[in-house]
């Protein structure tokens, strides 16, 4: 990628497109969802505590799901998100939800110039940073954007992951990050039979990326956990072992494929 517009254009054009794929999935249970379940998993849930009356700023908040899930448990939330599509279906679903969750259509990094005030939490999950190619500036816009004493709750899937082709037979990637990674895929994660090609540009992002550019933007961090387990039936051969936990078949319990982390603004 020659700028960064090249590669926010592009992931903005893919993320556009899979909106009414992942709205229509059984993926994201719509059905489910506006009958008031949460789409939150039990991973971040533990981990968010009480919030009734926190204000949270969710990071890449896709059409909406998560956001309108924590302001169902009282929070005020702000999502952020780059997909114009999506920020269009999540004000829809504020609205015909009857809550009052704020939404911001930007690339996080241009983030200063749409949201001037700070949160008890920040909050973001699953498959997010991938996007970025620079976390230093990732970490700092979360300290910004933290009240001192604020948490930041950060689930996401586990960087060994990242390192395998896509049907998990071989070392694809470094775990490291390298260059851009471009790809051009048919179908998404949510529908793989969806009518879909589009190319995206990501980054692969050690823990130890994650941890040190926290630290170095004044985010403490108070607990690191991983797991054997996914909560979404989201990569290619995976079984179910118990209710909305999944692992890839011929590894079992032997990889680990989500971790979370808490953090304290100083």
């Amino acid at each position: 990628m020659n700028t960064n517009k090249e590669y926010i254009e592009l992931n903005r054009n893919a993320w556009n497109n899979k909106v009414e794929s992942h709205v229509n999935s059984d993926f994201y249970n719509m059905k489910g969802f506006l009958a008031g379940e949460t789409s939150l998993n039990s991973i971040e849930l533990e981990m968010l505590g009480d919030i009734k009356g926190k204000s949270i700023l969710h990071f890449q908040c896709h059409f909406g799901q998560d956001t309108l899930s924590l302001a169902r448990m009282g929070a005020e939330v702000t999502g952020v998100d780059l997909s114009d599509v999506a920020i269009e279906k999540a004000r829809h679903l504020n609205q015909e939800l009857g809550l009052n969750s704020k939404f911001i259509c930007c690339d996080i990094y241009d983030l200063h110039n749409h949201l001037d005030e700070k949160f008890d939490i920040v909050f973001t999950s699953y498959g997010t940073i991938g996007w970025f190619p620079d976390l230093d500036k990732w970490a700092r816009l979360i300290s910004k954007y933290l009240k001192p004493n604020g948490r930041f709750i950060f689930v996401d899937f586990h960087p060994f992951v990242w390192m395998y082709d896509n049907d998990f037979t071989k070392f694809e990637y470094s775990y490291f990050k390298k260059e851009a990674i471009v790809e051009t895929e048919t179908g998404t994660y949510a529908d793989r039979e969806a009518d879909l090609e589009l190319t995206t540009v990501g980054w692969n992002h050690s823990i130890s990326e994650v941890v040190n550019g926290l630290i170095h933007n004044g985010i403490q961090i108070r607990s690191l956990d991983e797991y054997d387990y996914s909560p979404y039936n989201c990569f290619k051969n995976m079984i179910e072992f118990e209710p909305k936990k999944y692992r890839i078949k011929n590894f079992e319990d032997k990889l680990p494929l989500v971790y979370a982390l808490e953090g304290l603004k100083k």
